[in-house]
């Protein structure tokens, strides 16, 4: 069997091998041998050890992977898969022994940095990094702060705070017909939105055997192409449905002499599974922690003696919204008022043993959108809604995953385990969607998946991608970097409106004002006005988020230090902004005076120059720059390039308005498939092919991506350069 590396001129690789089989295993080689650092660290984040290396930042994380089981439940889903559909599990495997192969050759610097040597992958070690990378993607965190919101400001308070807010990822994703193209043939564009890392999340790749031809976005760490691929007859993208499908129970534990036991629905008392483990920390004395399964799922916080800290449950009172009207009373081994409070999540690939990877090589063998709408009746998680489109004509629009059937209260907030009704009942059958005047667009707004969510992003970016679309009436591939780039910021609108209604102003504050009123609302990296108003945006913030109002919400619970992001006032009151301003009444607080007083601070110290010079670029890395070995080119604070666009805005480069400018969240990549041509394709990502400091193609793209501009996908092998 042969295997062929190429490379085209920006270091993406072309792989060539006679088998399905055999491409997996030149894939799991050219990815260990371009991003050897980014599979050691997600192998280890999966089994809960990252910490050994990392050290004490990451013990949080590694605590909440080995209580959630989620290498255990990547072992199971391997299991089941070998068994349901041996060909992929045999492609996984490959996959892996290529990884094998090539990891220990590495010369990546972090590996002698923190004196690590690589490890060996297991078989089911890419089902488990699949389920490190979207654990926290469906954001069952919320629930925790909708119980804290609801708990100290009333069932109001869910809606009035929901957004799509810390911690969320979502994407832009655009389908146009072939009646509103100009070559008559569809094109698919669009870009996810993740934190921005380096190395990155996604990786361009090319993949060719006699059974597939194949261009597109993989994961490291994961065979095939699963968000983002082209055929060559048909392509796919996604973005996040924003689905509910992990759910949080308040679980009362005991001890006994056996070990732990958890109170059932059923009144009485069901044996928990228990064992300890032990997690290395670099530089500190290892921590042993309990890791505890319920019927209802592991425990991922707290346990028979509550949180670390002290934490307790108090029962909800009778009115309280997050209790259906229809479940019964609890049993009569009922608690009393306050418990200490354990929580176990329950998530489907832990229910099922299915992660839903039967998925990959069909979407791979695929020739039309039926092919990819078969595929993905087998996905699992992430829950995505799924946009694709052939050469004969042939579109889809549809939700794909699995979603529990099971009360509304289960979608709210963490619910009693020892209470009826709170079970699950089925699947969901997953909606379908057309397009309206030739176009489909999403991102992450109400739309198809609304059945199946609670929370989700604002319109904004969708309805103005819309009418960007309306303004020409045919589109080619080339066109769509202009709607990728618009900066213009719908949301601006509440605050706006309350500047514009402010009185008996200081000349200072005036001039501020009169400055922001000529403001085009777009939020450009050179635009002064935008800087001005994203000064008093985060002065708002700030002085929203110490209101007495608030004060019971601003420390949150002992939760683990993984789970705080979703808990944190600041952020909550930042993505809720408009909302918290257009509301009629907001909890007895004078909202005028608040925006004056925030509009007279920012012009007693306005900000020095333009957006972009604190709106800047923040990439997560594994290692600080400062242990990283690659100084001033992997670039840090003072290097990081300033940058366009808002967290409402198309181009979506999120700060934390009050708390931060920097971005850590953005554009994780971008695309523009041509069904017409698929050389006229195009992608970029934020860095660049190769996750090593030191290489050519490690940040070379990054001029493009903050320029807007993407690279020409390549199939001509002229064009490519064979590697050895």
């Amino acid at each position: 069997m042969s295997i062929e590396i190429h490379r085209d001129a920006w270091g993406i690789p072309h792989l060539r091998a006679d088998s399905a089989r055999e491409l997996a295993r030149a894939q799991g080689r050219v990815t260990a041998r371009d991003r050897a650092w980014q599979l050691e660290v997600e192998r280890h984040r999966a089994q809960g050890t990252s910490a050994a290396f990392l050290g004490a930042g990451a013990l949080s994380w590694d605590t909440l992977a080995r209580r959630a089981r989620l290498d255990d439940t990547a072992r199971r889903c391997f299991a089941a898969l070998e068994r349901r559909d041996p060909e992929t599990a045999e492609w996984v495997r490959a996959y892996v022994d290529g990884v094998n192969e090539e990891l220990p050759a590495t010369t990546a610097p972090e590996f002698t940095r923190v004196a690590l040597t690589p490890g060996r992958w297991e078989p089911w070690t890419p089902l488990g990094v699949w389920l490190a990378t979207h654990i926290l993607f469906a954001g069952f965190p919320a629930k925790l702060w909708r119980d804290e919101a609801t708990r100290h400001l009333g069932p109001e308070a869910v809606g009035l705070f929901a957004a799509d807010g810390p911690g969320t990822s979502g994407s832009n994703g655009w389908l146009v017909a072939g009646a509103r193209t100009t070559t008559g043939h569809a094109v698919l564009a669009g870009d996810p939105h993740r934190y921005i890392e380096d190395p990155g999340v996604y990786q361009q790749i090319h993949l060719v055997c006699p059974e597939f031809d194949v261009i597109g976005f993989a994961v490291p760490g994961v065979p095939g192409i699963a968000h983002f691929g082209h055929t060559g007859t048909v392509a796919w993208s996604i973005t996040n449905a924003m689905a509910d499908y992990q759910d949080l129970y308040r679980e009362r534990l005991r001890r006994t002499g056996a070990g732990v036991e958890a109170l059932g629905p059923d009144g009485t008392w069901h044996r928990a599974g228990r064992h300890t483990e032990t997690v290395e920390v670099a530089g500190e004395a290892p921590v042993e922690i309990e890791v505890i399964e319920t019927d209802r799922g592991p425990v991922i916080a707290g346990g028979p003696e509550g949180l670390e800290g002290g934490g307790v449950v108090e029962e909800p009172p009778a009115a309280d919204a997050s209790r259906s009207a229809a479940l019964p009373a609890p049993p009569s081994a009922s608690l009393p008022t306050a418990t200490p409070l354990a929580l176990s999540l329950r998530y489907p690939p832990r229910v099922t043993g299915d992660l839903g990877f039967s998925a990959l090589l069909p979407l791979l063998r695929a020739r039309r959108t039926a092919d990819v709408d078969r595929a993905f009746d087998q996905w699992v998680e992430p829950v995505n809604v799924v946009q694709a489109a052939d050469t004969e004509g042939g579109l889809l629009h549809r939700v794909a995953g699995r979603v529990p059937v099971r009360t509304e209260a289960n979608r709210l907030r963490p619910v009693p385990a020892w209470e009826p009704g709170h079970e699950w009942r089925g699947w969901h059958e997953t909606p379908r969607a057309g397009l309206r005047d030739g176009v489909a667009v999403m991102a992450n707004q109400r739309g198809p998946a609304t059945p199946l969510g609670v929370e989700f992003a604002p319109p904004h970016r969708a309805n103005r991608i819309t009418v960007l679309l309306n303004e020409k009436e045919r589109w080619s591939a080339a066109d769509m970097p202009l709607i990728h780039m618009d900066t213009h910021l719908a949301s601006a609108q509440a605050l706006l409106e309350h500047i514009e209604a402010l009185d008996d102003l200081s000349p200072e504050a005036a001039a501020v004002r009169e400055t922001i009123r000529q403001w085009d609302r777009r939020m450009a990296a050179n635009s002064g006005e935008a800087a001005l108003y994203a000064a008093v945006r985060g002065a708002v913030v700030r002085r929203l988020a110490v209101h007495p109002a608030f004060a019971a919400l601003a420390d949150p619970p002992a939760y683990p230090d993984v789970l705080l992001p979703w808990l944190g006032l600041v952020p909550r009151v930042a993505f809720a902004l408009e909302h918290l301003l257009n509301v009629k009444e907001l909890y007895g607080i004078d909202r005028a005076e608040t925006v004056r007083a925030a509009l007279e601070e920012v012009a007693a110290e306005p900000p020095r120059g333009a957006w972009g010079d604190t709106h800047r670029l923040a990439p997560w890395r594994a290692l600080p720059e400062s242990e990283s070995g690659s100084g001033g080119e992997s670039g840090g604070e003072s290097e990081a390039p300033g940058l366009s666009g808002d967290h409402d805005c198309v181009l979506c480069t999120s700060a934390v308005p009050g708390l931060t400018d920097l971005a850590a969240r953005g554009p994780a990549a971008r695309y523009v498939w041509d069904l017409a041509r698929r050389e006229d394709s195009l992608w970029v990502v934020p860095l660049g092919a190769s996750g090593t400091p030191g290489s050519p193609h490690h940040r070379d793209q990054l001029p493009l991506w903050l320029r807007g501009d993407l690279v020409p996908v390549v199939t001509d092998r002229q064009q490519l350069t064979k590697e050895d």
